[in-house]
């Protein structure tokens, strides 16, 4: 294979084609916009969802509840999916969670709740703690870390 060889694939690449470039290209005088109108003017046209003045349809539909866009979202876990996962005197951290298969998605952090029994003692790093689950890790001998 030599550089001066190399073609496109034949259909792959269209001609550049110039509008409007006299009668005899077979696109002149109106390059294919037709006679006057809107969409012959320049910068003719309507906008992107236009329905010609009728009411369009994004303004038509009702608007339903509410979107909280400062809203922080965490990704759960409970203590008693931590005494089955991981040995005893573990540290967990975040990115241990998600090797272990507990959490898939971090969002805006990791939060332990105090659902089941806690029997090991941990040391578990996470972004927030319920006031159960801090109680039940400290209660098996272990730390809670707010990071």
């Amino acid at each position: 294979m030599k550089l001066e060889k190399l073609t496109y694939t034949p259909g792959s690449r269209d001609d550049h084609f110039r509008k409007g470039r006299g009668i005899g290209s077979g696109n002149g005088k109106t390059a294919g916009k037709g006679h006057k109108g809107q969409n012959a003017r320049s910068g003719g046209g309507t906008r992107l969802g236009f329905e010609g003045g009728q009411l369009p349809l994004y303004r038509a539909l009702p608007k339903r509840g509410f979107k909280n866009v400062n809203r922080t979202c965490y990704a759960v876990v409970n203590v008693g999916e931590l005494e089955a996962k991981f040995e005893a005197n573990a540290v967990i951290t975040p990115a241990s969670l998600k090797e272990a298969g507990l959490v898939t998605k971090e969002y805006d952090g990791v939060k332990i709740l105090g659902n089941g029994k806690l029997t090991k003692a941990f040391t578990v790093q996470a972004n927030k703690f319920s006031e159960s689950a801090e109680k039940a890790i400290v209660a098996a001998g272990g730390k809670a870390e707010v990071i």
